[in-house]
């Protein structure tokens, strides 16, 4: 008997090889050929063919284009994630580390879109009817009409679909539904790949709005071919955690709303809650300044955050150690060689530890001045004043560049108590802000004298 003919795909891009190599010959990723089964090569009809639409040739100003309509999900912090609510027809994409609350949060919007006159279906891969109906009254979800289907074959979920026509739908997750047209196994590139563009086709075509729940890798990266994130609407991703209380929202791409768009949701006995002043999270409650510690206003998506910074710097052996959690290693490094070449502070023979307070990611570069100042308090052992914060980039001259939406981030350190300020000269309000009192500056040595002059 023949052996049966093999084939290599690309776990990242879903090119295909004849051999095992250890780098994908299209995509040049390392270790992502993965042993597969190839298809028919005459199948017995085209199954691409429900995916075929024609279309009429038009000008663009001649389209009619109206607002998306929103259906809000009864979970304001969610709803700030999506860009407003569910979109008919549109198509979410969310992921996140096992046991983080994914299932939770869908099973939670889903009861609530239900409860508010929406025709809701709960299609799960992972789990029975029975363990679903059991976490929905552990969540306190008595009573609720949500459907739930059991299945994981692509034809009976889409005939599902066309026959109950769902408002919305959830599929958790894309990586256990598999195609009969498909002789891979589910969770393969070429299953999680068909089966998306199959769902994705379907919400489109009947408008129903659909959601996929995905698995992620070990390196937090959405699990299955890359353009599994091209084929959907809004990419979301949790973040946070599993042994803190608190889990982020971001979201990574949405065609409906602002990306970078962040949910602070805090998981409770009831499941997870939004948090509407996620500003408390990332501040230390210290009864007095403490070295070290310095207040920023970071921008997520168009939500302004006060986050706290921290910084240690203790003596270090021949080799000093430079550690970062939550901001860039390399653009710490960098912070130092200005603050030592521009403001004459060295670090040269110092540890160096920052850390962004409540498992907040800063990628932003309007971190640069707080993480500075915070590292020139932990060195000299001085506390900064109480009530004090910053914001601004420092650029490799030593200058102080402006951050964006500046005024924004004054009022909102304004109304949660802060009185004093250091920002670029580029982002002081024309208008003094009542309770704020502002210093602007155009470089770092300026910075370092306004703050020796404070303390």
């Amino acid at each position: 008997m023949a052996k049966e003919k093999t084939v290599y795909l690309c776990s990242d891009c879903g090119g295909s090889s004849p051999k095992w190599l250890g780098k994908c010959p299209s995509c040049n990723a390392w270790n992502t050929l993965i042993e597969s089964v190839p298809e028919s090569a005459a199948p017995t009809r085209n199954r691409f063919a429900s995916l075929a639409k024609s279309a009429e040739l038009a000008t663009l100003g001649d389209i009619d284009a109206v607002d998306m309509a929103r259906t809000p999900t009864g979970h304001e912090e969610l709803d700030r994630v999506l860009g407003g609510g569910m979109v008919e027809g549109g198509v979410v994409l969310i992921g996140g580390d096992p046991g983080i609350g994914k299932s939770t949060l869908l099973l939670q919007a889903l009861d609530s879109l239900q409860r508010s006159g929406q025709n809701c279906l709960y299609v799960t891969g992972e789990e029975s009817g029975a363990q679903v109906a059991l976490r929905a009254r552990r969540l306190g979800l008595n009573n609720s009409r949500v459907k739930v289907l059991a299945e994981i074959q692509l034809e009976r979920i889409l005939a599902t679909l066309d026959a109950a026509q769902p408002d919305i739908a959830v599929i958790d997750s894309i990586q256990t539904v598999y195609s009969d047209q498909l002789t891979s196994a589910p969770g393969s590139v070429a299953q999680v790949r068909e089966c998306a563009a199959h769902l994705t086709r379907a919400a489109k075509a009947s408008g129903v709005s659909v959601v996929l729940v995905g698995h992620v890798t070990k390196e937090g990266a959405l699990a299955g071919p890359r353009v599994l994130e091209h084929m959907v609407d809004t990419v979301l991703y949790f973040e946070g955690d599993t042994h803190s209380s608190f889990r982020l929202v971001r979201a990574i791409k949405n065609r409906f709303g602002a990306v970078n768009e962040i949910g602070v949701f805090a998981m409770t006995e009831k499941g997870l809650k939004g948090v509407s002043n996620p500003s408390a999270i990332f501040l230390s409650q210290h009864n007095e300044p403490v070295p070290g510690s310095c207040v920023m206003v970071t921008l997520e998506g168009t939500r302004p955050m006060l986050v706290e910074i921290q910084a240690l710097v203790d003596s270090g052996g021949p080799s000093p150690r430079r550690l970062s959690v939550g901001l860039d290693k390399d653009r710490l490094a960098m912070l130092l060689a200005v603050l030592h070449r521009h403001a004459g502070v060295a670090c040269m023979d110092q540890d160096v530890f920052v850390n962004a307070v409540g498992g907040v990611r800063i990628s932003e570069p309007a971190a640069d001045l707080a993480v500075l100042l915070a590292i020139t308090s932990s060195l000299r052992g001085k506390p900064l004043p109480k009530g004090f914060f910053a914001f601004g980039e420092i650029g490799l001259a030593g200058e102080v560049r402006p951050a964006p939406r500046g005024q924004e981030r004054l009022k909102e350190a304004a109304k949660l108590g802060f009185s004093v300020a250091l920002v670029p000269k580029a982002n002081a309000p024309r208008k003094p802000i009542e309770g704020l009192t502002i210093h602007a500056v155009e470089r770092i040595e300026q910075a370092m004298e306004v703050v020796r002059g404070l303390v």
